[in-house]
Parts: structure tokens; C-alpha cells; sequence
């Protein structure tokens, strides 16, 4: 969902920006020329060794930390101006997510550091094998509009804590989100290594003309194959965070009422507009009925008695027409909400049952505050109809069985398995986060940013001596024996 990137290679004819895209900020076609310039600058810091040290790493860590405290006020304001995301809201889901990976990282970052020893194999005895990580180099961020804060310096914080530089792009969807992190951003990190650059599809594109060491890109599938394009003419490596459909599996044994509760929340979180908010549930259909009505229920509590005061959103009028086309062509029965506010950009939460399993809100990725629920006969049937859809970012499963929980894992493919619970896997510093085929390339988040974002970088220390002649030619039967049993 990140509209600032072309969505077609970047040589070809460019999409115009969105309408306002960027205002008050600039014109978009002045900064194109002047991103060459930010690459240079922090080439040459990268490679006068100004990012590497443990110490430099720290402060940057601890600087991304104190500005989502320091800043709280002007982060969540620029969240509302942009799409209403209210306060508490946008504190849980943007900063105070930053913030822990960024302190989790800060804590680790001495153990991630050290070399690793492996078994330098039995010809290399007495040698030593081990590995060391090292920084990528420049890496560009470019993150959407949907969480506009912790999609940018999540990936940061992975960034910096590899010991890179890095450009970071904020969507022109958000703008007053983009200009807040980019006045404030240089105020807690080092500028000479660290840049935010703003605009819309002429800096994007003209970002990818350059030669990064590593893109990461947040966003929708089809964009996403626009950068991986982009980087594979400079060879750079990739993270793709993509989307899908992430499905829900309901068994006859889940308690329906925390069920209920636990996926209208995800649903409505940020209106929906989260790339593992539940898409869709299949539910087995002894208990479907009972488990439709608890949702309704859910969406209505989880408003509370003023809707006004907990609605995001949704981010524009283009979003908003999309969502609506996808209701309105869906089939099926609508059993709650259905009606759309275009004057306050809203759309009622809403529960479809058993919509057209060929209409497009089964098959695009719906972002936005839109349940369809589908009956099956059983949990088999609803994993064939998991496994012949495009593997998703995220897979749900809320059942009693351990049997059960073993073979949806065992015969799923999914970039994530939350139980019982939607989405708080991603909450999990150490655990693993990213998709598998159209859903994602990589993964990040605590280490395994740390990993991302580092190169592997494989030595071998032999010391001069032993030098055994068997290992050089020219070689005979007696020399060959030897090397046979030794390898």
C-alpha cells in the first residue's frame, strides 16, 4: 500500500501523485535531482566507517527511543491531521512498538555483534571458522501510509542497529506524518548517516535509480515486484513486507465469544487498514451462526457509545471508493453495517456471510473494516481452501485442539501463525516477522533484522604452520588415501 512508488518499472510512464500528495512540503519535481546528492552523503559516511562502531549504533538506538517519547504529542497529532487515528491508538500501535524494538535491540546489540565460531572442518584443524556480521551499507526504507511512524523506523531501527546508513522514504499519503519525521528525525539520529526524504513517485522512482545495498519496502505485492525490478538491475538485496489475504480458521471447539472479540478487534484496529488484519474466517458451520452473531456484537462494543471518538479513517477518497466497489460486488449476506460516510471517510463496520467466493473481496486484499464470513463442513475443507489462494502474510487459528493447531501449522504455508489470538505475533520482538511468496522476501524485527540487515560474512584464520605436502600436488595413491580418510 505504498502509493509513493511507481507501480510500473520506473523507466516506464509514471503514475501521477496522489491529489495534495506532498502539499505544503515542496514540489515533488524539484526533489528528484537532490536525492543523488543525500545517496553521496551517506555513501561517504558508510564508508569512512562512521556507522560501524557498537558505540555509534547505541546512541542511534537510544536516540529513536527518546523521540517517540519526547515527541508523542507531534507524532500522534500528525496521525489524526492525516487519517483521525486516535491518540491511544496510535501510541500503542506506532510508537510504543518503535520503541520496544528499539530498546530491545539496544539491550542485545553487544551479543548480536560477536563473531560465531563453526567447526572449521578436519582438513582446516588447527585452523578457526567463525562468521561476522557486517553492515550492508546504504539502505533505502521506504514505508506506507497505514502505520505511518512504526513502518518507517521499525525497519530503521533494524537499519541502524546492522550498523548501515539509510535513507528513509515516508509515504506522501501521510503527510503531515512525513514532514514530522522528517524535521524531527535528523534531532535524535546522526544526519550525516541518516536522511528522510519526502515526496511522491518522481523521488520514489528516482531513489530507485540508485545503487542501494539493500531495499526494504513495505507495501502492496504488485508494487513490491516494481522494487524487487529496481533492485536486481544494481544487485542489491531486497525485504519485501507485502499483504494478502490472511485468513481465519474457526473450529466447532473455540471458545466464540473471545473468538469473536479477538478478531473484530483486529478487524477494526486502524479501520482495517493492516496488511495481517483478519481478512476473512472460515468457520465450521455447527458453530458458524452463533460465532456470526458474537462478531456483531464485538464490532458494536469495540465502538463504544461515541463511534466518532475511536474511528480511524480510511486514509482517502480513492481507498474509500475501492472499499466500497468491494461491498457492493461482494454477494452474500450483509448481517451488520454496510453504510459508507464519504464526508468522514468511513465506512461501517461491517459482516458479510458466505459472499461470492469469485467476487473480488474474496480475492483481493480488502483493507478495511469489512469481515466476510464463509461456512465450511469442517477444518480439512477450510485448509484446502487456505492452500489454493496465494500463501498469506498471516494465519489464524482459534481452536481447543492440539491435534487441530499441529496440522494447520504442519499444512499451511503462511508468513505467520498467530493461536487463539490475531496479529500479536508481530508484537514478539524475537520473533521472525515477514511473508512467504507473493506475501513477502525476508524477515525482521529483533535479531532477525539484526540479520537482515547484516551480511554473513564467513572467515577462515589457518596459521602457517602445519603445511602438510599431502595437500598439494603432484599427488599419488599414497597421498590419495590419506586425503580420502581425512575428508
Amino acid at each position: 500500500m505504498a502509493d509513493s512508488v511507481p507501480t510500473t518499472a520506473p523507466q516506464a510512464t509514471e503514475r501521477a501523485p496522489e491529489p495534495g500528495a506532498g502539499a505544503g512540503h515542496g514540489s515533488d519535481a524539484a526533489r528528484p535531482p537532490a536525492v543523488a546528492e543525500v545517496f553521496e552523503r551517506l555513501r561517504g559516511a558508510f564508508d569512512a566507517g562512521r556507522t560501524r562502531p557498537l558505540a555509534w549504533r547505541v546512541e542511534q538506538l537510544r536516540g529513536i527511543e527518546r523521540l517517540v517519547d519526547e515527541c508523542e504529542a507531534d507524532l500522534v497529532g500528525a496521525m489524526a491531521e492525516d487519517f483521525g487515528k486516535p491518540a491511544v491508538e496510535a501510541w500503542f500501535t506506532d510508537l510504543a512498538m518503535v520503541r520496544t524494538e528499539a530498546s530491545h535491540a539496544r539491550r542485545n546489540l553487544h551479543r548480536w555483534m560477536r563473531p560465531r565460531r563453526v567447526w572449521p572442518g578436519r582438513l582446516n584443524v588447527p585452523g578457526r571458522a567463525f562468521t561476522v556480521a557486517e553492515p550492508r551499507g546504504v539502505v533505502l526504507v521506504v514505508s506506507p501510509w497505514n502505520y505511518p511512524v512504526q513502518l518507517a523506523l521499525a525497519p530503521l531501527v533494524a537499519a541502524l542497529a546492522a550498523g548501515n546508513a539509510a535513507v528513509v522514504k515516508p509515504s506522501e499519503l501521510t503527510p503531515a506524518t512525513s514532514a514530522v519525521l522528517a524535521r524531527l528525525l535528523p534531532r535524535y539520529v546522526d544526519p550525516e548517516a541518516v536522511c528522510v526524504v519526502e515526496g511522491a513517485v518522481d523521488t520514489a522512482t528516482a531513489l530507485l535509480e540508485l545503487p542501494f545495498d539493500h531495499i526494504f519496502f513495505t507495501g502492496s505485492t504488485t508494487v513490491g515486484r516494481v522494487v524487487m525490478a529496481a533492485a536486481a538491475r544494481h544487485l542489491a538485496s531486497v525485504t519485501l513486507e507485502l499483504g494478502g489475504k490472511s485468513p481465519v480458521v474457526v473450529a466447532r471447539d473455540a471458545e466464540l465469544a473471545v473468538t469473536a472479540r479477538r478478531v473484530a478487534w483486529g478487524k477494526l484496529l486502524n479501520a482495517g487498514q493492516t496488511c495481517i488484519a483478519p481478512d476473512y474466517v472460515l468457520v465450521e458451520r455447527s458453530v458458524a451462526d452463533e460465532l456470526v452473531d458474537a462478531l456483531c456484537r464485538s464490532m458494536a462494543d469495540l465502538q463504544g457509545p461515541d463511534p466518532a471518538l475511536t474511528r480511524t479513517r480510511i486514509v482517502n477518497e480513492r481507498h474509500l471508493a475501492r472499499l466500497e466497489s468491494l461491498l457492493h460486488s461482494a454477494g452474500g449476506t450483509v448481517v451488520a453495517g454496510g453504510k459508507v460516510d464519504h464526508a468522514q471517510r468511513w465506512i461501517e463496520p461491517t459482516v458479510i456471510v458466505d459472499p461470492d467466493p469469485q467476487a473480488p473481496i474474496m480475492q483481493d486484499e480488502i483493507f478495511g473494516p469489512i469481515l466476510p464470513v464463509v461456512r465450511v463442513d469442517s477444518v480439512d475443507e477450510a485448509l484446502r481452501f487456505v492452500r489454493a489462494r496465494p500463501k498469506p502474510l498471516a494465519l489464524y487459528l482459534f481452536t481447543r485442539s492440539a491435534s487441530v493447531e499441529r496440522m494447520v501449522v504442519e499444512q499451511t504455508s503462511s508468513g505467520g501463525v498467530c493461536i487463539n489470538h490475531v496479529m500479536m505475533h508481530f508484537a514478539v520482538p524475537e520473533l521472525p516477522f515477514g511473508g512467504v511468496g507473493p506475501s513477502g522476501l525476508g524477515a525482521y524485527h529483533g535479531r532477525a533484522g539484526f540479520e537482515e540487515l547484516s551480511h554473513r560474512k564467513p572467515v577462515l584464520r589457518r596459521g602457517f604452520w602445519p603445511d602438510l605436502s599431502i595437500a598439494y600436488p603432484p599427488f599419488d595413491a599414497r597421498k590419495e588415501r590419506i586425503l580420502r580418510r581425512v575428508l
